[in-house]
């Protein structure tokens, strides 16, 4: 019985791709506004969280995020796509550090670092119409491997 179950953790622990694809996040679930995210790196997942839904559209809001880098950050890139009922409406590409710019604090960090952010975060949105939507967002380096990946649902009624 014990050989099994040494077995059984072996495969758990050592053989990733047992599972094919991460659980869905609930970022919030607030009156009509509902927020999900999953990772679409088959590797990793990262954290996320906000304070509540309704201070999404308000100045600032409280964010935090976290994740343990595989790959170090000399550069930075980060490309996001909105869907909107399955229609591709908006692609979106910036370089957010560079050697010779260290913009945010991240920037230059190592493979085996760990990021953490909390702090406050504005959208600069007024308001999220009605709907339901998909926001892809990848994060890669220079090499083009992938720092963070996730498709985030918001669900607007």
């Amino acid at each position: 019985m014990k050989m099994r179950n040494a077995a059984l953790l072996f495969l758990v622990l050592f053989h990733p791709r047992l599972s094919t694809e991460w659980p869905t996040h609930t970022v919030c679930k607030e009156n009509n506004l509902e927020i999900y995210y999953k990772s679409c790196d088959p590797v990793q997942d990262f954290a996320l969280s906000i304070d509540n839904c309704a201070n999404i559209l308000k100045n600032n809001f409280n964010f935090r995020a976290a994740v343990i880098l595989r790959h170090s950050i000399t550069e930075l890139f980060l490309n996001l796509s909105l869907s909107i009922n399955g229609r591709r409406l908006l692609s979106y590409s910036e370089k957010l550090c560079d050697p010779k710019s260290r913009r945010f604090f991240f920037c230059g960090k190592k493979k085996g670092e760990h990021i953490y952010y909390e702090g406050p975060v504005s959208l600069g949105i007024q308001e999220i119409p009605k709907g339901k939507y998909t926001v892809s967002m990848k994060l890669y380096n220079g090499d083009h491997l992938t720092i963070a990946c996730a498709n985030f649902t918001i669900k607007n009624t």
